[in-house]
């Protein structure tokens, strides 16, 4: 009975409140949600968009794809052997080509496989707020892209114009408008497109993997001959070592001068000179059968490497002649009488012309064949270049260093290039242009520079230095940059000189020893010089 009357008290209801809508419940039914409106729903997973963003100049990617093999090498310079060095630079490289295939494969053609320049303007970006890319519904489906053709964006850059770039992290899938979407050329996607490609990266990277790599040049730093060479003079002033065409070595030790055969690995005593003499430096000629010899007391003697006899003894210098370089027929000697003499061996007179300009002891001569020019240094800090025709002056004069000058080489890749170096006082490797008169590079290697020498094989120049460091350096030409040091030697390294064949450069220092460096790889080319530059030199 109390429960219909608390049943009638409730339906009762209070004046001015508004009526309640009553719902009915039926127990048989499951209850059923109400249809409403479509609503956005967001989830969990959050792809941002990354419109307007370029992303060269946003994460700086620009110039850090590449590195050259020379930059490799020189971040080795601290190995010590050439098993070590070998493996760490592969290693080095192998990093660096797996950076370059994850940054392709995360940016795509925003990042080049190539290196880009790194001085090109940077682009105006406009930095959008990220954002979930759009739902497409089937009213627009006739205008969505296929599979093949990829969501981009239009960045501003610097003049104005748009550039074109990939929209990344939106997806879409293909439409379908016939039978032909997305298979081929209905489409407008060549069947060589990376779309169809089986391979899990991208053709770029496909094809930096497949190119085929630089071979790694392994430079030892060891020297792999070591000979004894007792009483080697360590005189900064002398040239006491040159490696002759007919693949003879020639040492001048005290008053005698030694042949080392490098083919089968014999020693001879070419000769010996009278015991108050000396060897002051030695020279082969071009075609390596005969040997030019300067001695203590200022004669020159020319012998014969076969017969080990002396054709031919000449007068002409006061002093010691410490320098002697070949042009052919003609042979220059310079002294410590500061004068330099020119002397054709086919004429009965011990010289045909004299030159007085140094105002010191003349250490260093250096003929270029192909171009009839002498080269010559001094203690007087000057170095000065020649005309073979024209004596009376200088075609150039240097008095930019600031020691000795005794280092000097001439470039065999490039007309007119000749390559410096001075003594402890300046420390400074300087390349000339001596057509037009100007310096072309300045280097400062931190030790006496004693002996420079141009590689055949390949553009580079080795230097060897003394206090304090005594070093073989490689350095690569322009770029002037060190590709390897070679020690080994405890005193200055003041005599340098290469194989006949450009890949082995042997040194010699105050230590006695000689030292026998493999540092170039054979030239592809056979033969000699060029036929261009020696009909040339025969027509001047």
């Amino acid at each position: 009975m109390s429960e219909p009357q608390s049943r009638q008290a409730s339906d009762k209801t209070p004046p001015g409140t508004p009526e309640r809508r009553r719902h009915t419940f039926s127990m048989s039914h499951s209850p059923s949600r109400r249809r409403s409106t479509p609503q956005t729903v967001y989830g969990d997973r959050y792809i941002p968009t990354r419109t307007g963003i370029d992303l060269q100049a946003a994460f700086s990617l620009q110039g850090t794809v590449t590195h050259d093999a020379e930059e490799i090498r020189r971040e080795t310079a601290a190995e010590t052997t050439d098993t070590n060095d070998l493996n760490y630079i592969r290693q080095l490289e192998a990093d660096r080509t797996f950076n370059r295939i994850l940054k392709t494969e995360l940016f795509g053609d925003q990042l080049s496989i190539q290196n880009s320049d790194p001085n090109s303007a940077q682009l105006n970006t406009t930095i959008v707020s990220p954002q979930t890319p759009p739902r497409h519904t089937r009213m627009d489906s006739d205008n969505e892209d296929t599979l093949g053709d990829i969501d981009r964006i239009t960045s501003t850059s610097g003049n104005g114009k748009g550039k074109d770039v990939r929209n990344l992290f939106s997806y879409k899938s293909p439409g379908r408008r016939g039978p032909g979407i997305g298979m081929g050329t209905k489409s407008g996607v060549a069947h060589s497109s990376e779309l169809y490609s089986v391979s899990p990266v991208r053709q770029e990277s496909q094809r930096l993997l497949l190119s085929p790599q630089k071979k790694t040049r392994a430079i030892s730093k060891v020297a792999y001959r070591v000979l004894d060479a007792p009483e080697l003079a360590d005189d900064y002033y002398l040239n006491l070592v040159d490696w002759g065409a007919q693949d003879i070595l020639a040492v001048g030790l005290g008053s005698s001068v030694y042949l080392w055969d490098a083919a089968s690995g014999s020693v001879s005593r070419l000769c010996e000179l009278s015991p108050r003499e000396a060897v002051t430096s030695v020279s082969w000629i071009q075609a390596g059968t005969h040997l030019a010899v300067g001695t203590q007391s200022g004669l020159v003697e020319i012998w014969d490497a076969t017969t080990s006899k002396c054709t031919r003894s000449m007068t002409g210098h006061s002093a010691r002649t410490s320098a002697l370089s070949w042009n052919r027929h003609v042979l220059s000697s310079g002294s410590r009488d500061r004068s330099i003499l020119h002397r054709d061996v086919r004429a009965a007179a011990h010289y045909t012309s004299r030159i007085v300009e140094h105002r010191q002891e003349v250490c260093g001569l250096r003929w270029n064949v192909d171009e009839n020019k002498l080269a010559s240094g001094s203690n007087d800090n000057r170095m000065m270049v020649w005309d073979a025709l024209r004596v009376e002056q200088p075609l150039m004069k240097v008095e930019e260093h600031t020691a000795a000058v005794k280092a000097l080489a001439w470039s065999p890749h490039q007309r007119g290039i000749l390559a410096s170096g001075g003594g402890t006082a300046d420390r400074r490797i300087k390349v000339w242009n001596t057509l037009t008169g100007s310096k072309l590079h300045d280097v400062d290697t931190g030790s006496q520079v004693c002996n420079l020498l141009w590689s055949r094989n390949s553009n580079e120049l080795v230097s060897t230095h003394g206090y304090s460091r005594n070093q073989v350096v490689i350095w690569k030409y322009p770029q002037m940059k060190q590709l390897a040091s070679l020690t080994g030697h405890t005193y200055r390294v003041l005599y340098l000189s290469m194989s006949p064949d450009g890949t082995t450069v042997v040194t010699g220092a105050g230590d006695e020893t000689l030292r026998f460096w493999n540092c170039f790889e054979k030239s592809r080319q056979s033969g000699g010089g060029s036929i261009l530059l020696d009909a040339f030199s025969q027509l001047r």
